[in-house]
């Protein structure tokens, strides 16, 4: 059983997809860390000193004056701030994934192959059939 675990294991699919988990995952934080420390305070500045990570909404409809004094009291909260980074996060995953996509899609068409030749006998059958269709 450990050496068809072994087999299994060291196929170039398994090894290539632990790979590319491997460096998702990795990939994944390097644009978190884009966008929270890098594009959104910019944003948030310019739009008036606001931090996209503190923007909630307290269900119980007390004002809390940050976030934190919400978590504390206990109460319901939609943090809308953090969804709106993360959506941001995957909409440039998505864009750099579709990128290396397109681009390896690019490299990979190839002209296409000439057919190949038919047989004689194959030939000489479909003259007698379109011989046969004149008549």
């Amino acid at each position: 059983m450990f050496k068809e675990f072994k087999e299994f294991a060291m196929k170039g699919n398994v090894v290539d997809m632990a790979i590319g988990i491997i460096i998702g995952g990795a990939f994944g934080k390097v644009i978190t860390s884009m966008v929270n420390d890098i594009l959104m305070p910019p944003i948030g500045m310019a739009l008036g000193g606001v931090s996209f990570g503190d923007l909630f909404h307290a269900l119980d409809g007390k004002n809390y004056a940050t976030l934190a004094a919400a978590e504390e009291a206990g109460a319901a909260i939609v943090k809308y701030g953090a969804f709106l980074q993360t959506v941001i996060d995957f909409l440039i995953i998505a864009f750099v994934i579709f990128q290396v996509v397109r681009a390896m899609n690019r490299m990979k068409k190839e002209e296409p192959a000439e057919a190949p030749a038919k047989a004689a006998d194959v030939v000489l059958l479909e003259e007698i059939r379109d011989l046969m269709k004149k008549k």
